[in-house]
């Protein structure tokens, strides 16, 4: 029998879902592995738990979100956090340094009482979690190789070094030359270094690898007259919970 998939979202744009569903033909190859039972976004129809896999989208903004998730947890033998949102917090995690009743009026105006409203946190800082899918959004052919590897009882093979990596291998000039301030020294690999790739910084929307090496990446902000202050907003654009709970 094959493994019953749900895929549930929180807050979130549901992009990560969307790259899913931009796998086209390969949704096929998807579909010879798992069952997939719960998704809003493709199916009418959904299947009650217990589930082998779920997959969820989006960070916890809610008090009754807390409580599905942990739902959610109680009745998947795996659960897989999807993209960035759900992985380490995400952009959600930005309101986190505001005011938030000021962020309720400024988005639901006169109506902000109808809206609670909590900090917002990755699944982990809720649940326990047992893979996750990272990047924003998250890359398809990652999440097509994660789905197999679980379906198969393997480990998902996430990469755990720094983008910086990718980068050497791809012959890329470092971007620190050009003047642009990057989180690639810190941040988890996968991506093939898309960002760089093209010109550009990366901003760390995959989360820190498990043992950052934060020394080496101070010596190269000092190099090019920065520091650790200069860089923490950029951080802050993905990775703002892990400030917060600390």
């Amino acid at each position: 029998m094959k493994p019953r998939v749900a895929i549930f979202e929180f807050g979130c744009c549901e992009g990560c879902q969307l790259q899913i569903v931009n796998l086209e033909e390969k949704l096929l190859d998807l579909l010879d592995l798992v069952d997939v039972v719960v998704w809003r976004e493709a199916r009418s129809e959904h299947a009650e738990g217990p589930y082998d896999i779920s997959f969820v989208e989006g960070s916890i903004t809610r008090d009754e979100e807390m409580e599905r998730l942990r739902w959610i947890r109680e009745n998947s033998k795996i659960l897989v956090a999807l993209g960035a949102c759900a992985h380490i917090g995400g952009i959600n995690c930005l309101k986190n340094f505001m005011d938030q009743d000021e962020v309720r009026r400024y988005v639901y105006g006169d109506k902000a009482d109808w809206f609670p409203s909590i900090p917002a946190r990755p699944l982990s800082a809720v649940v326990p979690v047992d893979y996750a899918v990272p990047g924003c959004p998250i890359d398809k052919e990652e999440f097509l190789e994660v789905v197999k590897a679980l379906a198969l009882g393997k480990t998902p093979p996430i990469p755990n070094y720094p983008v910086c990596v990718e980068c050497k291998m791809a012959e890329n000039v470092c971007v620190f030359n050009k003047g642009m301030v990057c989180l690639g020294p810190v941040t988890r690999a996968g991506c093939n270094a898309r960002c760089p790739s093209n010109g550009n910084k990366c901003i760390g929307c995959r989360g820190l690898i498990d043992d950052p090496n934060v020394n080496s990446h101070k010596e190269v902000l000092a190099e090019h007259g920065l520091t650790v202050e200069d860089i923490l907003g950029q951080f802050r654009l993905f990775d703002g919970y892990s400030e917060v709970a600390k």
